[in-house]
């Protein structure tokens, strides 16, 4: 078992990724009410002392959060405590600058609350969308973050790559209150992109969707090594994981259940997959990454994951497909106002 990190703080956070949600009566919002049923549910967050609120990019009819920078600001404008950021901008089709100035103006608003994940994208709608070549997208995440750190030491940026038009000594504004944007990579599985995370100085978030976390420890582990050559500081280890937290065990799966079944099962049959059963839940429950259950269940399982990994923060992606925003909001509650207190108990912390 890895030995946690004692210098950084134990945290909690929810993520979501704008899935269209329902009303009670299983109506869908439209867009619009969507968005402000996840400015509601941000404030939950902060109410429940959950210590970060994160919102992924995407552009589909089913996730219509292509701009989570302006939500979160709403957040920000009701709410006075929690972290605000993304999960996760896909950096190799955004310019790295304008992502900096939206999260640094993020974190004036909010008074020095905003981060920012940023990823490669597992979904890529947006390459055709913004005008960019699949073909080219490790390089575009490559250069892409190297000019992001520079960036975000807020001092004149002179770069130049392949990818993008170079930077001959510019100023970038608004500047940062504390002077470094909070910055984590997401990475779902690469060694080359812990690696490169730990080569700018910024934070790992392990996205573990999937299969037994065990299997990560190599990668918390290499992190570990490789800041450690670079010379930089110990720095926080994050996972981000899917999961539902109801009254009872059996509660939280029949709750989850069908909207798990039915959103993979368009996911899988556009890729050619076959559709998921519910013996693969079942076990993804039991002995993979999915944390659904009662309160003590999820708080048990994500201690023991957060212990194996050396874990420092844990997400909670909340939310499959349309479920209802009244179900939604107590997962919430629940997690920040039991499960969290919990873990930390466990943990000793």
């Amino acid at each position: 078992m890895i030995t946690r990190l004692d210098d950084h703080p134990i945290t909690f956070g929810v993520d979501s990724f704008g899935d269209i949600t329902t009303d009670a009566d299983g109506v869908p919002f439209s867009d619009a009410e969507n968005m402000r049923a996840l400015v509601e549910e941000g404030v939950i967050a902060d109410r429940s002392g959950i210590d970060h609120f994160a919102l992924g990019e995407h552009h589909i009819a089913e996730m219509p959060l292509s701009a989570p920078d302006v939500v979160l600001a709403a957040i920000a404008a009701r709410t006075t405590r929690i972290r605000l950021g993304s999960a996760v901008t896909v950096l190799s089709s955004d310019d790295p600058v304008r992502v900096f100035q939206r999260y640094a103006t993020l974190d004036a608003v909010s008074n020095g609350r905003a981060e920012v994940i940023l990823g490669r994208g597992s979904s890529t709608e947006s390459f055709p969308l913004f005008g960019f070549d699949l073909a080219d997208y490790e390089q575009l995440f490559e250069e892409k973050l190297d000019l992001f750190a520079a960036v975000r030491a807020e001092q004149p940026v002179t770069w130049s790559g392949t990818m993008r038009p170079a930077l001959p000594g510019l100023p970038v504004y608004p500047r940062t209150a504390s002077g470094a944007l909070p910055t984590w990579v997401g990475v779902g599985g690469s060694p080359n992109s812990v690696v490169r995370a730990a080569r700018h100085g910024f934070s790992l978030m392990l996205a573990i969707i999937g299969g037994n976390p065990a299997r990560f420890t190599n990668l918390s582990e290499l992190y570990r090594r490789a800041g450690a050559e670079f010379g930089g500081p110990p720095l926080p280890i994050g996972v981000h994981s899917p999961g539902h937290v109801a009254a009872s065990d059996d509660e939280a799966r029949e709750e989850f259940w069908p909207f798990y079944e039915s959103f993979l099962l368009d996911v899988r049959r556009s890729r050619g997959f076959p559709p998921i059963t519910r013996e693969y839940f079942e076990r993804e429950v039991d002995r993979g990454s999915l944390y659904i259950g009662s309160p003590e269940t999820v708080a048990q399982k994500i201690a023991k994951t957060m212990a194996l990994l050396g874990a420092n923060r844990f997400d909670l992606k909340y939310g499959m497909g349309p479920m209802p925003h009244a179900v939604l909001a107590e997962n919430l509650r629940l997690y920040g106002t039991e499960v969290a207190p919990r873990v930390r108990e466990l943990l000793g912390v």
